[in-house]
């Protein structure tokens, strides 16, 4: 099975320099059915990065670009009047795929972002007296720019805890960078071709469910995802006054299915602490509310959840 990941990923770096780390949180998005949020500047292949994966898994794929005058029905769809038939019919919006990528979900406002996130919990979309179910598998990639201030709408910190994921997208390399010019000022991209079928997906969702996970190890997630709501029990009183809120319950469900999927994808049968860490930031970086004092002291959410993945032994 783990050549079939190698096989996907070697498709997607025909078009796709780097970035890994994203191609990875696309991947344990799709295994584990969570969506993804990812924050970074324009330009850094978010966009092709879901359109290769999707070919290669053989998938359909739609993308929105969230403005301010954005309207429910242009996402979901909507009943229309149909003149020939003097009655209404149904026009299914973009949202009807495997793959949507929203770009710039923050520049919505409140009631896209809600019939989004609705659907993204549901996997059901009404459009007048009807219900439609949306085919598996179904992921949204939300992205949001985290350089703009003005004519943006932060989303709420209850639809942030929808995302399974929240990654963090930096510049490549400069040798990464090098290569991305060359190609796209030789025009050098390969064709990508689909590698697996929806099928195949399915069976390999089975696999990372097989993933055993220790008792120790499943405690030791636990005892993460609590030392965020009560840090001064683990010896960091100081971090206490930063932390509003700490992590939600579905922090420990996501913990446990995204570590299985990366011992996945490192081609182990079994979860081990440095998968949960390596997975541990992306997981819980959107759902820990800060406080007022750390947002003063310009407080990274990052370094507070370093601190507290120190202060709790490792089995």
């Amino acid at each position: 099975m783990i050549t079939t990941i190698d096989a996907i990923r070697s498709e997607v770096a025909k078009v796709v320099v780097g970035q890994e780390k994203m191609i990875d949180g696309l991947l344990i998005g799709l295994l584990c059915e969570g969506h993804i949020l990812i924050e970074g500047i324009p330009g850094l292949a978010k966009t092709t990065t879901v359109k290769a994966l999707s070919k290669t898994l053989g998938l359909g794929f739609k993308r929105v670009q969230f403005t301010p005058d954005l309207l429910p029905s242009d996402i979901l769809g909507a009943e229309v009047y149909d003149p020939q038939n003097n009655g209404f019919k149904i026009k299914k919006g973009p949202i009807f795929t495997n793959l949507l990528l929203a770009d710039e979900i923050n520049r919505a406002p409140a009631k896209v972002q809600s019939a989004l996130l609705e659907v993204m919990q549901e996997h059901q979309v009404t459009l007048g007296d009807e219900s439609f179910k949306l085919s598996p598998p179904f992921l949204v990639m939300a992205t949001q720019n985290p350089i703009e201030n003005e004519g943006v709408y932060p989303l709420p910190e209850a639809q942030l805890d929808r995302f399974m994921l929240k990654l963090r997208v930096g510049y490549n390399t400069t040798e990464e960078e090098l290569s991305i010019a060359r190609r796209v000022a030789s025009s050098t991209h390969e064709e990508i071709v689909a590698v697996i079928d929806p099928a195949t997906l399915e069976k390999l969702k089975e696999k990372v469910r097989s993933i055993h996970i220790d008792e120790e190890v499943e405690r030791y997630m636990i005892t993460l995802v609590q030392a965020t709501r009560n840090p001064q029990e683990f010896g960091l009183s100081e971090i206490k006054k930063y932390i509003q809120f700490g992590a939600s319950p579905r922090v420990s469900i996501d913990l446990f299915k995204a570590s299985r999927a990366v011992a996945f994808l490192r081609g182990k049968e079994f979860v081990t602490p440095s998968d949960v860490m390596s997975i541990l930031k992306d997981i819980m970086r959107h759902r820990i509310v800060l406080s007022y004092e750390a947002e003063a002291e310009n407080i990274d959410v990052d370094m507070l959840i370093e601190q507290i993945a120190k202060a709790v032994p490792i089995p």
